[in-house]
């Protein structure tokens, strides 16, 4: 008898016969197929999951994704970084200004030592230049002729190195007197002459590169022709 019922174990269970109402009824099934209620339910919650896990996972992501409030006193340390940066720059500038006004003053004191310092040798030659002048313009006839070349060869020389370093002499034929660059030492009744016309050079005076190094020391008419400026030209 077990042999029989072990080969028909594959055969299909006929509809609505005891054996098939019993397997439904261990499933859950009743009676005409339909599931029962509580299978429904946990049907459907096997299929979309625990109760308010995907609701809440928005909320979460949400919460992670906003950023975080800035601490306080972030705006005050930022200010007071801004405040410190701007007067550190106006401190970099004001030295730059200093540094560069520094550098103009010690290249014009630069300047004016090598001026000034040509200026006291060239002003100490010029006595040289004077003897020089008397010397040619007195000679002595006893003198042979050959010795005055020689004084002008070595005058002539002398001022064209000065010359070159700035000397420059100052003009007085037919010139009116200016008192800034002329020395009057007497007057002359001359009346052929414009007033305050300069008759006569006692002294040549010098300039160096534009500055009166020397006034010249002159003689200056009085008693010129009516209506002259005194300050030059007729």
């Amino acid at each position: 008898m077990w042999p029989a019922c072990v080969a028909d174990c594959s055969a299909p269970i006929e509809a609505n016969s005891p054996l098939e109402r019993l397997s439904g009824s261990r499933r859950g099934v009743p009676d005409g197929g339909e599931p029962m209620e509580h299978e429904k339910d946990w049907m459907m919650t096997t299929e979309s999951g625990p109760t308010g896990e995907n609701e809440s996972a928005p909320a979460n992501e949400g919460a992670v994704s906003a950023p975080n409030a800035s601490p306080p006193g972030l705006a005050e340390a930022y200010e007071k970084a801004l405040a410190e940066k701007k007067d550190l720059y106006d401190r970099l500038l004001r030295k730059q200004a200093e540094l560069e006004n520094f550098r103009k003053r010690t290249q014009k004191e630069k300047e004016d030592l090598r001026q000034y310092a040509a200026e006291n040798l060239i002003r100490s030659l010029l006595p040289t230049l004077d003897g020089f002048e008397r010397a040619l313009q007195h000679r002595d006839p006893s003198v042979p002729a050959a010795y005055y070349q020689g004084l002008e060869l070595i005058y002539r020389e002398l001022r064209e190195v000065l010359g070159r370093a700035g000397l420059a002499p100052i003009d007085t034929a037919g010139q009116i007197f200016d008192p800034h660059l002329h020395q009057a030492v007497e007057t002359v009744n001359a009346p052929g002459r414009r007033e305050h016309e300069i008759v006569e050079e006692l002294q040549r005076g010098y300039k160096l590169k534009g500055k009166l190094l020397r006034p010249a020391i002159v003689k200056v008419a009085v008693g010129g022709k009516p209506g002259q400026d005194k300050a030059g030209g007729s």
